[in-house]
């Protein structure tokens, strides 16, 4: 999931006096400090390029130190040219590291392992369902098709989601 790119309005956000809003850079950089003292962080991250697996705004990840070699299926916070990413790692090239996101039925992203922030261990859903990220072999084999299913998931399941999102916007 893109960390980089805001939706909305985000002074729709100061209306809630439960939310504080951070810049990422000030937010990755305290979670890479609590990650590099060995504890774990849960945050909920932005955007869609991680459905159908995890909803943005909506669902929970629990990220933790990266503590052995990363595997292809593997979701990982990372930052490549000044953004942050919660995606899959789709290959591994020696030192380059490419990912894409469940969502994305194009566009991947390359970073090497010392930009990886952490791995997510766990998915905690909105109703507090707890799942441990699987590999995603099937769903990486979906790919040719993924961009048909993600227009019928996006158009109904998610329609209350797409809605939410652009209701933020301001126009005018």
């Amino acid at each position: 999931m893109g960390m980089g790119r805001s939706y909305g309005n985000k002074d729709s956000l100061a209306d809630d006096p439960k939310k504080i809003v951070l810049p990422n850079e000030q937010v990755f950089e305290q979670v890479r400090q609590f990650l590099a003292e060995g504890k774990s962080v849960i945050f909920s991250p932005k955007g869609n390029s991680m459905l159908p697996f995890i909803r943005g705004e909506r669902d929970s990840v629990e990220l933790a130190p990266v503590e052995k070699p990363l595997e292809v299926g593997d979701i990982a916070l990372f930052s490549t040219g000044g953004r942050f990413f919660l995606h899959r790692l789709f290959a591994i090239d020696g030192e380059r590291l490419t990912f894409m996101g469940d969502g994305n039925s194009r566009g991947k992203e390359h970073c090497k392992e010392g930009d990886v922030i952490g791995v997510v261990t766990r998915i905690i859903k909105k109703n507090g369902r707890e799942l441990r990220p699987g590999k995603g072999k099937f769903w990486r084999m979906l790919l040719p098709f993924r961009r048909y299913m993600m227009a019928v998931l996006t158009r109904t399941f998610y329609y209350e989601d797409r809605k939410r999102l652009y209701s933020k916007e301001t126009v005018g």
